[in-house]
């Protein structure tokens, strides 16, 4: 392939690496660089996503002032939760909850028991009960923790249980998977693997979000089947249920206060304000605080509260909370129109405490207050008050302190992940024995939402300059695609570049192709020009910061709210680079042989590509690529992986799929 011009020619593709460790746009080389400061405002795909975000949360507010009517209002909340259970993968059949005592606490006014129960055959729940000296049965009230490693036993979700003990309620503390007892990822010593409980949360993420479900889903669970136990007490009546907790207990308060119609008092704390709000300051958080494609959808914080209206609901925030307190605002005032339009605006509240993220002693009083004020029709105030908590060894409940050590045959959130894709892969085997090759290329366009065909135009390109090295050059380009893509790139030029070109994939960004890169090395030494280029969200158009074990995992959740992923994204963006290539000086000829070639995760995007659109590339080349997706579900720790994953792609495809729509021919795997 002669070029003739300063610009992008044909050639190479390098993808940034998600496993890097704390990889910069800013740390690419200054003479590799092709945007500008100001270009690459509108090139980093984090904002590039935020501006969609913004979009859709404005169709989501333009319908909340249609909710005019008491007959709206009930068609909104029914879809809302039948999107929200969809999303969640549903929910399985109950199963005995195979309860157990372990050991009782007696205490001033209450008790405490020690208990283990199961929410699905072999997957246990590790709780402390808190029961109130009473005659009669008392209301109980879920505690879900925030995300602290000890869980149940630290000290504020010990203090929520002393404090409704202590007004005449029992309160049931539990452990949610990845946290106290609950470990879902132990070390050698069968302790948890990782200190940060949110780093499992992500890790068991990516399992869940390719089989079709996601981490809250298990959570979700979890919280009913608590309801389950409580309401199995013969001591507590099951007609007056509470839910509380903070941070990540607030979310999965307001997850079951929106779908359990058992919680008849609800009290989120430290979590609730808007998506707006969260996108523009700190970002979308946890796995479990993601619901794929629910932007998209039109389903956002103040949603949670609209689809449980009319019954009584308690927002505690803190001024100083990095969930926005200005959000909380918007979300209370939203919740207060519809309770009024229901004719019960009593029945919401907003309680604001200057302090940082966390329950004060305050907002733990306001919401025993409420808790009281709607469970014990006792409208009195609850004074603040200074509670001694226990050691936290002294509420354990397993003899080994994890549940995956203390029960035999215990399934761990991987294992069920694992044998629901068991399942899964009968249903692809057939779906694979029903459909054309051409048929499962538009599925998994549909999902991937893009499409399959190959008349789109070329993207648009800058020349941005020409580097010269010893026996080759550089130029550099900025290719501007059909979906609004800034793909900053390098072209590779050996002194006498064949027609055919190589688009050479990277996890590490198109700076990688530069130095001793010994696969760019020898397909120029070939004759071949290798174009290397910035994917969306890589090198140039990344976020400043990447984690090694969970990528960019705000860019990612991003996109998963808004019902996409990175890697669909970066599909398009290599089938846009590749139909460049291509083309690139053809004329009406015929366009040139291109090849990929990718590293590292970057790899499954080529592979999508090249199987939605197998005739625009000529051979698909992976070196430490991942084989398949049902392999990555079993992992322990699939550390590195969750910027490949597709939401429930295993529903339909595995990896393999793609290379028999590519034809195994064209497909090569190399190994390290």
């Amino acid at each position: 392939m002669i070029i003739v011009s300063q610009t992008v020619r044909c050639g190479v593709l390098i993808v940034t690496s998600i496993i890097a460790s704390m990889v910069c746009r800013t740390a690419v080389s200054d003479e590799l660089t092709c945007l500008t400061e100001e270009e690459k405002t509108a090139a980093v795909l984090y904002d590039r996503l935020k501006l969609q975000a913004h979009t859709a949360l404005d169709r989501r507010a333009a319908a909340f002032e249609e909710l005019t009517t008491v007959e709206r209002i009930r068609e909104y909340q029914a879809k809302q939760r039948e999107f929200f259970i969809r999303q969640l993968g549903g929910f399985p059949e109950r199963s005995p909850l195979n309860a157990q005592t372990v050991r009782t606490i007696d205490a001033d006014g209450y008790r405490i028991e020690c208990v283990v129960f199961e929410s699905r055959p072999d997957h246990h729940i590790t709780a402390n009960l808190y029961l109130p000296k009473a005659d009669g049965a008392v209301p109980g009230v879920a505690v879900s923790s925030g995300h602290s490693r000890t869980a149940k036993t630290a000290d504020y979700n010990q203090r929520f249980g002393i404090m409704m003990a202590r007004h005449g309620m029992a309160a049931l503390c539990f452990d949610p998977i990845g946290q106290g007892e609950r470990s879902q990822i132990l070390n050698g010593d069968g302790q948890p693997q990782f200190s940060g409980t949110t780093t499992e949360h992500f890790l068991v993420g990516v399992g869940s979000i390719l089989v079709g479900r996601n981490t809250a889903a298990y959570r979700v669970w979890d919280a009913m089947r608590a309801i389950d136990y409580l309401s199995s007490r013969p001591e507590i009546d099951p007609q007056r249920i509470g839910f509380t907790g903070c941070s990540g207990g607030g979310t999965l308060t307001s997850y079951v206060m929106a779908l359990d119609d058992r919680v008849a008092c609800a009290a989120p704390a430290c979590y609730l304000t808007t998506f707006r709000h969260l996108i523009d300051s700190i970002g979308p958080q946890d796995a479990e605080q993601n619901i794929f494609g629910q932007i998209a959808f039109g389903m956002d914080h103040p949603d949670y509260l609209l689809m449980r209206a009319p019954r009584p609901t308690l927002i505690s925030s803190t001024t100083g909370d990095y969930f926005s307190i200005v959000g909380a605002w918007e979300n209370y005032r939203q919740a207060k129109r519809i309770y009024g339009r229901l004719g019960v605006p009593e029945r919401v509240d907003l309680v604001e405490v200057e302090g940082r993220h966390g329950v004060h002693p305050q907002n733990l009083a306001t919401i025993a207050y409420w808790m009281q004020r709607w469970l014990l029709d006792r409208d009195a105030a609850v004074a603040t008050a200074e509670l001694s908590v226990r050691a936290p060894e002294e509420l354990l409940c397993t003899s080994t302190g994890q549940v995956l050590t203390a029960f035999p045959g215990e399934k761990s959130v991987i294992d069920l992940n694992a044998d629901f894709e068991t399942q899964l892969a009968n249903q692809r085997r057939g779906l694979q024995q029903s459909l054309s090759a051409d048929e499962l290329r538009t599925r998994i366009a549909e999902l991937l939402q893009m499409s399959v065909t190959s008349d789109d135009a070329a993207p648009e390109f800058t020349d941005m300059g020409r580097i010269s090295r010893d026996g080759y050059h550089i130029d550099k380009l900025v290719l501007r695609t059909n979906s609004g893509a800034v793909l900053p790139g390098l072209t590779f030029h050996p002194p006498e570049p064949a027609d055919d070109a190589y688009v050479y994939l990277h996890d590490a960004g198109k700076s990688a192709a530069d130095g001793a890169n010994e696969a760019v090395t020898r397909l120029m030494e070939e004759g071949y020009a290798v174009v290397a280029v910035d994917l969306s969200g890589q090198g140039e158009t990344a976020s400043e910061v990447r984690d090694a074990a969970l990528t960019d995992w705000k860019t990612y959740f991003l996109s998963y709210l808004l019902g996409r992923s990175l890697t669909s994204i970066r599909t398009e963006d290599i089938l846009a680079v590749g139909h460049f290539v291509g083309h690139y000086q053809k004329g009406g000829a015929a366009p040139r042989k291109v090849h990929l070639y990718a590293e590292g995760l970057t790899g499954v995007a080529a592979l999508h590509a090249a199987a939605v659109q197998p005739d625009r590339f000529a051979s698909v080349t992976l070196r430490n690529t991942p084989r398949d997706w049902a392999s990555v579900v079993r992992m322990k720790a699939p550390v590195g992986q969750l910027d490949a994953a597709v939401h429930g792609a295993l529903q339909f495809y595995d990896l393999p799929d793609l290379v028999r729509l590519i034809g195994p021919a064209k497909v090569k795997f190399i190994e390290p």
